[in-house]
């Protein structure tokens, strides 16, 4: 059975940075409200600019001369791989200085970058902007938890993170409907140069609502090494089949998102305002209903007791499995869309799901680490070979003049779909074993701790 200490260096040094936060530094009335609305918006827009070259694929590939495989790196591996490599280290920047100036940088770099990315006439120009958009991507989120961490009290900031969380299902939302339809009208490079320059007036908001975040002078404390903890998480099988279950997550989502749109416009005759809007709507509700419902749903089960914490997740990309198998077939275009529902659905329900177990897991005080893991196993292999999977099977299938190739293609989304559901299916087995294990503590506060044993 696996074994969780009851406290960590981690929580020691949590405690240490929570008596280093000056009462005066918290935000009251207005301000939080200030706040919440910029930080919001960073959320809103590192999605819709990470969304933008999906409803755009269409536009871009034919002005530029682009094969799908192309497409796939531009979407997949060129965002994932620099996204995922740099988050810890931003994260780590965010923590030890200013939340405040990385989360400024972040927005205007990624910002910079999208702008750039209009006036792109090669794939190496384009392939060059999006590996920006990731690197001041990557640190949006660490730098927005910190800095809610700074400026709200304990009390209220789960409600502050929920409302940044907010905007990834209407970016995404936004992303889709309105970058199509102005991409259909305007063209897809005034679409980045305007996504940019917005862009660039959040960074503006930011500097000014946030406030100063001073580096804090926090005692040091004797703590295991952040890659030895992170071993010593995944040695745990509870943790593993989690971390599992997020990699096949990885490879159904990214290449939904990078290829769904083009699939419409292909297959069904779609354009991309249209494509965007239908897609871009449902989207948005099924996140907001995913994320929303999924929390209120894992907080149910957490408190029944029985430790079986990721059944309805599991179930759901299951099913979700045979309906995206159904719309890529189907000769009816709304039947198509329709079909899709449960994948859109699943992805969003699943992050409440994720983040929540693998906090159980972990043990308090290694939540963050945790979570970093998780966002690695999804962000990293995924999304940079799951488009390019697909682009290459499309491809391969037009070279080979079959019709309708993309379709083929994206049959990794079911299959991958199949795997996340019986990973979380484990995963489920094994939580609820280690939760009828009463928590035993393993080392002081102050010591490192011997770790996850199975």
């Amino acid at each position: 059975m696996i074994v969780i200490a009851a406290s960590s260096p981690c929580a020691e040094n949590h405690r240490v940075h929570a008596r280093n936060i000056i009462p005066d530094e918290y935000f009251d009335g207005v301000q939080i409200a200030l706040l919440l609305v910029a930080l919001f918006l960073v959320s809103a827009f590192s999605q819709i600019d990470r969304i933008l070259p999906f409803i755009l694929a269409e536009s871009i590939k034919a002005d530029l001369s682009l094969s799908d495989t192309q497409i796939g790196l531009l979407t997949g591996m060129a965002f994932a791989v620099c996204y995922a490599l740099l988050s810890l280290p931003l994260a780590r920047a965010s923590d030890r200085g200013s939340p405040r100036l990385v989360l400024v940088c972040c927005v205007a770099i990624w910002s910079a970058m999208t702008a750039l990315g209009g006036f792109a006439a090669s794939f190496l120009f384009l392939a060059f902007t999006r590996f920006g958009v990731a690197f001041g991507e990557a640190g949006a989120t660490p730098s927005a938890h910190a800095l809610i961490a700074r400026k709200i009290r304990p009390e209220r900031r789960g409600l502050a993170i929920g409302i940044f969380s907010m905007g990834i299902p209407l970016g995404t939302m936004t992303g889709f409907a309105v970058g199509g339809a102005l991409g259909d009208t305007l063209g897809w490079q005034t679409v980045l140069l305007g996504a940019g320059a917005i862009g660039g007036l959040i960074a503006v908001l930011v500097l000014s609502v946030a406030g100063p975040t001073p580096t804090l002078k926090t005692v040091a404390v004797n703590r295991e090494p952040f890659l030895r903890s992170s071993m010593r998480l995944l040695s745990s099988r509870s943790f593993r089949w989690l971390f599992v279950g997020a990699v096949a997550a990885g490879f159904a989502g990214a290449p939904f998102y990078a290829f769904a749109a083009p699939f419409l416009m292909r297959t069904h005759g779609f354009s991309a305002s249209q494509a965007g809007l239908a897609f871009g709507l449902l989207q948005g509700l099924m996140g907001i209903l995913g994320t929303l419902g999924g929390g209120r749903w894992f907080d149910r089960l957490v408190r029944a007791g029985h430790g079986r914490v990721l059944g309805p997740p599991a179930i759901l990309f299951l099913i979700a499995s045979v309906t995206m198998s159904g719309a890529l077939f189907t000769s009816v275009g709304w039947l198509s869309i329709a079909l899709m529902v449960p994948t859109m659905l699943s992805f969003s329900f699943l992050l409440p799901w994720t983040f929540g177990a693998s906090h159980l897991v972990a043990g308090k005080g290694n939540e963050g680490m945790a979570s970093s893991l998780g966002m690695i196993g999804s962000s990293l292999l995924g999304p940079a070979l799951g488009p390019l999977f697909v682009g290459m099977m499309s491809d391969a299938a037009a070279a080979a003049q079959v019709p309708h190739g993309l379709s083929f293609g994206l049959l990794i989304v079911p299959v991958a779909s199949v795997l996340t559901g019986l990973a979380y299916l484990m995963a489920n087995r094994r939580i609820a074993d280690m939760l009828a294990t009463p928590l035993t503590p393993i080392a002081p506060a102050n010591v490192p701790h011997e770790g996850y044993a199975s």
